[in-house]
């Protein structure tokens, strides 16, 4: 009988190989390790260098942007683009879509708001709208805020959000020029090819801002006194809260006012955002507790730059109608058709929810079928409803009769020193 602590009854050791495989005294065994190993390293380098040189996000439909004109690529073509910032409210979704068809093209980028009265499924519901649309997916160039910035229509808040809006598109698109914020009230009255083709011939550098040195009582009454914009630390609107005192007009630079509608240029922007310049910032200070800032936040900030004050040109292209009672631009109707059309301005402010001028300039001027986008040089269907259901290339503009209204108009501000005895010129 065998003792069992005797090493013939341990465990069974595992099988040995030949020697004749792996034998490490033998040099060609060694140098053949040597390879496999170096082999499975570059197999796993070259596969971690694919993988990392993949893109991260999904890139245009080469149909809408073909490999040797990519409208994204820098070496790129400077054709003009522009960023459009489009909010609404609660109940707001099929407005602000319909905004959002009216002023669509394939080379600007947008970017969507609801503000915060708007409930979480009006977001999720615009979001889903977004990405059902083939056009919107193929583009890449169509995206809504998550979170919502609330607004006071009278305070400091809208300056805020203008801003915010625009360090947004700032980081997702590199190639717009001009910068242009819309709300629900807003409807274009040129096609975006119109709009395109005549900024073309413009330097990239221009901003279309009204503005005036002049403070009457009227503008008083939004300068001097002091207030505290609840849009700045409450979630809802409330009463907004005055000063008894009122402060004096500044000495270390110049108040102009205008309107809160503008197209601004890219540069501009950066300016405001990302420049080393601090008087963005000093008058962004200043202008937190000033009723209705928006309309003199911008004018202010490009009269006193010595770089932005000769880029400015007084008129914003937008047609209202004031109502004097309220010293607010009143709805605009069928009635006002004829008139805002030959005004050459390109946009028009305000409508009320589904009135019938937007389907007469959708018509007669834009061209536009209901729940479709506006048809451009890029749309290759058939006419009606399937205009755009073939696409083209994205770079190509078909500028209409529209554009020859806002070409007038724009050399008329331009002619007869119109352009810089109205620019920044302090009364």
């Amino acid at each position: 009988m065998q003792n069992p602590s005797s090493p013939s009854d341990s465990a069974p050791s595992p099988p040995s190989f030949p020697s004749s495989i792996f034998n490490f005294r033998d040099p060609k065994s060694i140098l053949f390790v040597i390879l496999a190993f170096s082999l499975i390293s570059l197999l796993l380098i070259l596969s971690l260098l694919s993988s990392s040189s993949s893109p991260s996000h999904p890139t245009p439909d080469p149909f809408l942007f073909p490999a040797h004109r990519m409208v994204f690529d820098e070496t790129a073509p400077s054709d003009p683009s522009i960023a459009y910032l489009i909010s609404g409210s609660r109940g707001d979704v099929g407005r602000l879509l319909r905004l959002l068809f009216a002023t669509y093209h394939p080379r600007n980028h947008y970017l969507l708001h609801l503000d915060p009265s708007a409930p979480q499924s009006d977001r999720v519901r615009l979001a889903l709208s977004v990405q059902s649309n083939p056009v919107f997916r193929a583009a890449q160039n169509v995206d809504v805020m998550g979170k919502a910035d609330f607004a006071y229509f009278k305070g400091s808040s809208p300056v805020s959000f203008t801003l915010h809006g625009a360090s947004i598109l700032l980081r997702l698109s590199v190639k717009w020029n001009w910068f242009i914020s819309l709300s629900v009230d807003d409807y274009p009255l040129v096609t975006q090819d119109d709009l395109l083709h005549i900024l073309s011939f413009l330097p990239k550098d221009v901003n279309f801002v009204n503005h005036s040195s002049y403070i009457g009582w009227k503008e008083s009454r939004k300068l001097r006194p002091i207030i505290v914009d609840p849009g700045l630390y409450l979630s809802e609107g409330t009463e907004m809260f005055f000063a008894t005192q009122k402060r004096e007009y500044p000495q270390a630079y110049r108040l102009f006012t205008g309107s809160s509608f503008s197209i601004l240029s890219r540069r501009f922007l950066e300016f405001c955002i990302l420049g080393e310049d601090n008087l963005p910032r000093i008058l962004l200070m200043y202008f937190a507790n000033t009723p209705k800032s928006l309309s003199s936040y911008f004018p202010t900030v490009l009269c006193n730059s010595g770089r932005f004050s000769r880029t400015i040109i007084n008129q914003n292209l937008l047609y209202n109608s004031l109502d004097r009672r309220l010293d607010e631009p009143r709805a605009l109707n069928s009635s006002d058709f004829h008139d805002m059309i030959n005004s050459g301005a390109a946009f028009g402010r305000k409508f009320q929810p589904d009135d019938s001028v937007l389907d007469l300039i959708d018509k007669q001027v834009l061209g536009r079928s209901p729940e479709s986008v506006l048809p451009g040089g890029w749309c290759l269907g058939d006419p009606g409803n399937e205009t755009c259901s073939t696409w083209g290339d994205a770079n190509i503009l078909r500028p209409g009769p529209a554009s020859r209204r806002l070409e007038k108009a724009i050399v008329k501000l331009l002619s007869n020193g119109t352009y810089r005895n109205y620019q920044c010129k302090f009364e």
